[in-house]
């Protein structure tokens, strides 16, 4: 976490109540020496104050969200609704006004960074081998297509590939539909949506014109769906 804030008193606070989390906290006085940190660290949430010296906080947002998924939380002593509007257009996740109640903006800044970790581990950049081994498959993720143990090729569409793309970089761990879905469409998903389902079975489909591959899509009832490395029945 980036606290960046020329108050002594604000980042002091920031970072207590962070630390005492369990999250590494760094600081800055002005956007420059913020700067300088995020090009040498990676970080999950950056808090921002709208009023800095120099370079204020509202150009930073917006520099920050051309380049980088960070989580960014707008601080300022302000309550003008204008400057609300303004930063979130910016780029800004979330607005928070001075003075603060620490549980709030502490709720608010661990659902930002489990919504940042999440994205990040979803939208991964392929890497090499553009092959990859997906049971007896492998899927070329240049052609978006599944090639079969004998050199025949499935073709799978943008949803299939994406879909199946997010559980293979996340093997052996249950995603959610509403993380699927996010994936596949940017959108959030409802009880009703059965896109992801019909999906899921499209591809299971398409595994199974292979005799020899195993059931590797599992369902895990009351989360959503994995992909394991071996053969196994669904969960409980």
């Amino acid at each position: 976490i980036l606290v960046v804030d020329d108050s002594s008193v604000t980042r002091e606070m920031l970072q207590s109540y962070f630390a005492e989390e369990g999250y590494s906290v760094s600081t800055a006085e002005t956007a420059e020496a913020a700067e300088t940190l995020l090009s040498e660290h990676e970080f999950d949430l950056v808090l921002l104050d709208i009023r800095l010296p120099g370079k204020d906080g509202l150009t930073l947002t917006r520099e920050l969200r051309s380049r980088s998924e960070v989580g960014i939380i707008l601080v300022t002593g302000k309550q003008d609704e204008i400057d609300r509007i303004i930063g979130l257009e910016c780029g800004a996740d979330e607005y928070v006004s001075k003075p603060f109640n620490p549980r709030k903006i502490l709720a608010r800044g661990k659902n930002l960074i489990r919504r940042v970790r999440l994205q990040r581990s979803l939208h991964k950049p392929v890497e090499e081998p553009v092959l990859r081994t997906v049971g007896t498959w492998q899927l070329d993720t240049a052609r978006r297509v599944l090639i079969k143990s004998d050199k025949s090729i499935s073709q799978l569409t943008e949803g299939e590939f994406q879909l199946l793309s997010a559980l293979l970089e996340n093997e052996g761990v249950a995603l959610t539909r509403d993380q699927l879905m996010d994936r596949i469409k940017n959108r959030t998903w409802n009880a009703t949506d059965r896109t992801i389902d019909v999906l899921i079975g499209r591809i299971r489909r398409k595994l199974a014109e292979d005799a020899l591959c195993p059931a590797l899509i599992i369902t895990v009832h009351g989360v959503g769906y994995l992909l394991s490395p071996s053969p196994q029945t669904d969960m409980p």
